[in-house]
């Protein structure tokens, strides 16, 4: 038997998963999809920052475009530490795409390095 805590919606529900993968505990749908899946290839997304070469914003906050496989979220992460962005670039431009062949985009959330 496993136990999560489901992280999907504001709920929070205690979720059980017996041993013929039969979910408790959720109040709607999502919670069983989301305990199945951390049972099989539990998923994540991550908020980070990249440095910059520009002095008015010394970092500037990056995030996946999607979920990426738990496994790989500390190979992301040196992946995105090696990054100078020395361009200036907007919400959702591409700053490494596809990293780590795992379908995902690490993309700029802030428009703090916009040209004007």
């Amino acid at each position: 038997m496993r136990e999560f805590t489901c992280i999907v919606c504001p709920n929070g529900c205690h979720l059980t998963v017996d041993d013929n993968n039969n979910v408790s505990g959720n109040t709607c749908r999502k919670g069983a999809e989301f305990a199945f899946q951390e049972m099989t290839d539990p998923k994540r997304n991550i908020s980070s920052t990249c440095r910059t070469v520009f002095s008015f914003a010394p970092v500037v906050p990056v995030k996946t475009n999607r979920e990426i496989s738990k496994d790989l979220i500390f190979g992301v992460m040196k992946e995105i530490n090696k990054v100078i962005i020395d361009k200036k670039l907007k919400i959702g431009d591409v700053v490494i795409q596809n990293v780590l062949g795992s379908g995902a985009d690490i993309i700029i959330t802030t428009n703090s390095l916009e040209e004007n």
